[in-house]
Formats: C-alpha cells, structure tokens, sequence
C-alpha cells in the first residue's frame, strides 16, 4: 500500500507544461520588446522637446527685452507686421555707444529698428538722422512667422485692435505696440503663440 500512495501524491502534484511555458515566455518577450520601444523613443525624443522647451524660454526672454524698449519709446515713424521703426530713449552714451553710467545723465533719442525675415529677427540702432550705428544684432529668433508687430490705432475697422499701422493723411501715430512670437509648440505639433505688448510712455513727448 506505501508504494501506492507515493504514486498517487507524485501524480497529484500541479506544474506548467512545455506549451504553456512557451506562451508565457512569448508574452514576456513582447512585453519587454514594447517596453524597450517606448523608452527608445522617449530617449530618442527628449533632446526636441528640450530644444523646444528652450526656445519658448528664449523667446520669452527676447519678448521681454523689446517690450521694455517699446515702453521707451517716444514715437513709431513706421511700421509693418515684420518691421518697425522708432524713436527711443535710450541710456547710452551716444547712439549705438556704450551704456550710460552717470545715473544722473539723462537718455538720449535714436532710432531704433526691428526687422524681422525667415525664423530671426535683428535690431539695428541709429542716429536721429537715421544713421545706422553699432552693429546690427539678433533680437528674436526660432520664430515660425514674420507676422510679429501690431499697433494701436490701427487701420483696422475698429482701431482700438491690434492691427496694421495707419498711414497717409489724417493717421493717427501708434501709442501702442503688440509683439506676437510664434514658436514651436514643445507639448506637441503646431506653433505656440506668445504675445505681449506696450504703450509708449513718452509718446507725450512727440505731441508737445
């Protein structure tokens, strides 16, 4: 009867067979290989979407910068959706010099212009005669349009928008200035939008 009922207990005993080994390892294969996918791809991608990421950081920076000289400024002699001219008053010790130190000195006017062609936009300083001086430098750039200023009033229907400058008899001159950047979205396809915008502080200046 002993031999019997060891037999009878070896038989009993549970345990995967060759087939459902195989299915197992296939599945783990499969898991492990789309595992492996995506973190290749999520690798692969990081240094884009950081690319991207940097440049609305950058472009943020950039709107910064010229939304303070826009704040400066006394009067806009011109103007496109892709340029804009005008006069500023700037800190420096003569136009397209050095910044000013004496900070009991007062600000100087110049012109300064925006023009903006493909993914950059560059900035040139210029005399009151309109004397370019100094060195033309990138202002903007990673842009995906050139559709960046707007003013207010504009030839709009209703000038009170963000629109195209007026011009001809009876214009009115811009008190305002939008700057709409556009850059690679970083979360997906498509450009992202960043605008901002200033009123001329010293316009009064110009209408004394």
């Amino acid at each position: 009867m002993k031999p019997l009922r060891r037999i009878s207990i070896v038989k009993d005993e549970s345990g995967m067979t060759l087939i459902e080994m195989l299915v197992a390892a296939t599945m783990s294969v499969v898991i492990v290989g789309a595992s492996c996918a995506m973190l290749i791809s999520a690798v692969r991608d990081q240094p884009a979407l950081s690319g991207k990421a940097q440049n609305v950081t950058t472009a943020r920076y950039q709107l910064e910068r010229i939304v303070r000289e826009i704040r400066n400024g006394v009067v806009v002699e011109s103007g496109s959706s892709s340029q804009v001219m005008m006069k500023v008053r700037l800190r420096r010790v003569a136009c397209g010099g050095a910044p000013q130190t004496n900070p009991s000195a007062e600000p100087i006017e110049c012109k300064v212009s925006y023009s903006c062609s493909g993914s950059l936009c560059t900035r040139t300083e210029r005399t009151i005669s309109g004397t370019p001086v100094g060195t033309t430098a990138i202002a903007l750039s990673g842009i995906g349009s050139t559709n960046v200023f707007c003013f207010v009033p504009s030839a709009e229907a209703d000038p009170t928008r963000c629109g195209p400058l007026q011009e001809g008899a009876g214009a009115k001159p811009a008190t305002y200035i939008g700057v709409n950047l556009q850059v690679p979205d970083p979360e997906g396809p498509g450009l992202l939008t960043i605008s901002d915008g200033a009123t001329l502080r010293t316009a009064a200046l110009h209408l004394q």
